[in-house]
């Protein structure tokens, strides 16, 4: 039975949503298709306590979505050029997210290739700018309600996968946290390598402990 993810499953710890994510299916309704992805990439940005996360400075017009419950979408501009998609996790005030780094497509394909250029299926989202442009996500969603009716996310009753933990993508701060999580064996990842080795991320978890 596929069921709609509540405000509720969002607003609990982000660690737990980003985790939470993987195998669950993104739908977005455009241009009368229906376009979904099966979650098999995240990672988590844990706020104030996070140097990682746009949050870590406190609130901004530009952030200010992710200070508010959980559910619902922020979306930012990088490099000039590309969106990224957050879930918005916590409860109102606790600033957490989960980036959505990677899809498997499921529906719509031909339509993502239409936005994506005719690329292979494994590479029409496999990274969080890549995932964005197949499924014409921009600015203009930001802040959009994920328990809506025009993009949801929703569990259909996939098994739990397999999760392999790496430090995150990229990062200049906050590498030794071990927060990105993806599906063990998926060819749908992204290419993106972790900041840190895993046995810098190990030492770097003693420490905080």
């Amino acid at each position: 039975m596929t069921e709609k993810l509540t405000r509720a499953w969002y607003e609990r710890p982000t660690i737990d949503v980003a985790r939470g994510l993987l195998g669950k299916v993104i739908v977005r309704l455009l241009e009368g298709d229906v376009l979904a992805g099966r979650i098999v990439e995240t990672e988590a940005y844990c706020g104030a306590s996070d140097p990682g996360s746009h949050a870590f400075r406190g609130q901004t017009e530009r952030n200010r979505v992710m200070f508010g419950p959980g559910g619902y979408l922020y979306v930012y501009f990088t490099y000039g050029m590309h969106f990224c998609m957050n879930v918005v996790s916590e409860q109102s005030g606790m600033s957490g997210a989960a980036l959505v780094r990677a899809l498997e497509p499921l529906k719509g394909a031909e339509h993502m290739r239409r936005l994506r250029g005719d690329r292979p299926t494994v590479e029409l989202c496999n990274g969080p700018a890549k995932l964005c442009q197949a499924l014409a996500v921009t600015r203009a969603l930001n802040g959009l309600d994920l328990t809506g009716d025009k993009m949801w996310i929703e569990d259909d009753g996939f098994p739990p996968p397999d999760i392999v933990v790496t430090s995150r993508v990229g990062l200049s701060a906050g590498q030794d946290r071990p927060w990105r999580f993806l599906v063990a064996g998926s060819p749908f990842v992204s290419p993106g390598k972790p900041s840190l080795s895993q046995d810098k991320v190990a030492t770097g978890a003693r420490k905080r402990s």
